[in-house]
């Protein structure tokens, strides 16, 4: 009788244990594979609820379907130009065919001891094909580093595809050089940027030369323009003074003989000053009291009229 109560919650576990046993659920985030006895029978590649025989007649095993990152450690290569280099780079993969996954790799580190010989293989091939200066330059019209992750990656993508997964892209991380050529290397990218510095200081130097001689024209044409116009104007200022001159000739002669010589008389004479000159000298016409009478113009008498009150 006691036995008896039990058996519906006995009846209840066992349902339980069983559909845990048939039953199981695919994630979007991954893949799953049904086997038995261990030997791959169908592939899910929807997320959802599915039902299989129980364990151990057949088992399910889960494969990441998101896209994976595989690390190259540093590989020693050859350039066409027979310099070794050492890259260490990385690559994206993903599954693509679970089931073939399955069978030709298992899991995720069988896939990438087959990618690392993959990837290994195929930077040799595409690094062979180039020399150094076209990997390790700072001329961006030379430098194909990019075309040699691109070669890569194809390469890799296309011989993955058997094993149900591709690698979507390569990249390289980090491209250096061995320890017994870092030395070497050091000093020929010196030498290239000293070469360059020097092509850049002749530039620079030919260049102000150009500017300095150009500027030196400018100025020689802006003198000779500057020297031609002061000679105009002061020629100018010369005729107009002639002009003025005559023209005042022509009014009074008597009055501006007299102006003129005193004006000599002030240029040529000062305190320091001691003349030799014969008697009859126009220059001492007006320093004689007695022709000074006879020389010095009339006076002009002026009257000037105050306006009426």
């Amino acid at each position: 009788m006691k036995w008896s109560r039990w058996i519906p919650w006995i009846v209840i576990a066992a349902a339980i244990v069983g559909v845990t046993l048939v039953l199981f659920q695919v994630d979007t985030t991954e893949y799953a594979v049904v086997t038995q006895f261990g030997q791959p029978v169908r592939a899910i590649t929807d997320a959802g609820l599915y039902a299989k025989l129980p364990d151990p007649i057949q088992s399910v095993l889960r494969i990441n379907r998101q896209l994976q990152v595989f690390n190259l450690p540093k590989t020693e290569l050859l350039t066409s130009d027979k310099k070794n280099i050492v890259v260490e780079a990385y690559a994206t993969w993903q599954v693509q065919d679970p089931l073939l996954f399955y069978k030709s790799t298992r899991d995720a580190d069988g896939a990438s001891r087959r990618l690392a010989d993959i990837l290994a293989a195929e930077f040799g091939v595409a690094v062979g094909q180039v020399e150094l200066a076209q990997l390790a330059t700072v001329d961006a019209a030379q430098i194909k580093l990019a075309n040699v992750s691109q070669r890569v990656r194809d390469g890799a993508a296309s011989r993955t595809a058997p094993y149900g997964f591709t690698v979507s892209d390569v990249r390289v991380k980090q491209l250096t050089f061995p320890e017994a050529n870092l030395n070497s290397v050091y000093q020929r990218m010196k030498a290239e940027r000293e070469a360059i510095a020097r092509q850049l200081r002749s530039e620079g130097t030919e260049e102000a030369a150009k500017i300095r001689a150009k500027a030196d024209a400018d100025r020689a044409q802006i003198l000779a323009d500057a020297q031609q116009e002061s000679e105009e104007i002061r020629g100018n200022a010369d005729a107009q003074a002639i002009r003025i001159y005559a023209d005042a000739f022509q009014k009074d002669p008597d009055f501006y003989r007299f102006l003129r010589t005193l004006q000599s008389y002030q240029t040529i004479i000062d305190a320091n000053t001691t003349l030799i000159l014969p008697s009859d000298s126009e220059l001492l016409q007006y320093l004689n009291p007695s022709s000074v009478a006879a020389s010095v113009p009339a006076t002009r008498t002026v009257t000037i009229e105050s306006p009426a009150p």
